[in-house]
């Protein structure tokens, strides 16, 4: 698998967090994802799951997002540093950081992501 194709798949999850957009986010996973978000808790799989886990997450925020601060590409995957901004619906700003792991599948979906981040920190800003 191509770097590029990799790369593309990242850019376009970090891109949809921005724009705050469930269904372009949605897209970024193949049908049958996983994700680990955050690691240790029960996996989130399939896209309708996946789409509610974000809704639930976008819910507290009047603006938010995640920008990519290093990406590191190998094979079919990529681990990407990342920090999240944003702006809660009670106008309080909102900073958080971590890491995902992310693996691609040939079609240029995200098949599975790992992410380590503590939810806890963001939640206690809000």
């Amino acid at each position: 698998m191509s770097p590029e194709v990799v790369s593309k798949a990242v850019k376009a999850y970090f891109a949809a967090t921005r724009a705050m957009d469930q269904q372009a986010w949605v897209d970024t996973f193949a049908a049958d994802a996983i994700s680990y978000d955050p690691v240790g808790a029960p996996p989130i799989e399939g896209h309708q799951k996946i789409g509610e886990f974000f809704q639930t997450i976008m819910a507290a925020f009047k603006e938010v997002g995640l920008s990519e601060d290093q990406v590191f590409v190998a094979g079919n995957g990529a681990a990407v540093k990342w920090s999240g901004n944003g702006i809660s619906k009670q106008g309080k700003k909102v900073h958080f950081e971590g890491i995902d792991v992310f693996e691609v599948n040939e079609a240029g979906k995200i098949q599975r992501v790992y992410a380590y981040w503590n939810p806890a920190e963001m939640v206690a800003q809000l």
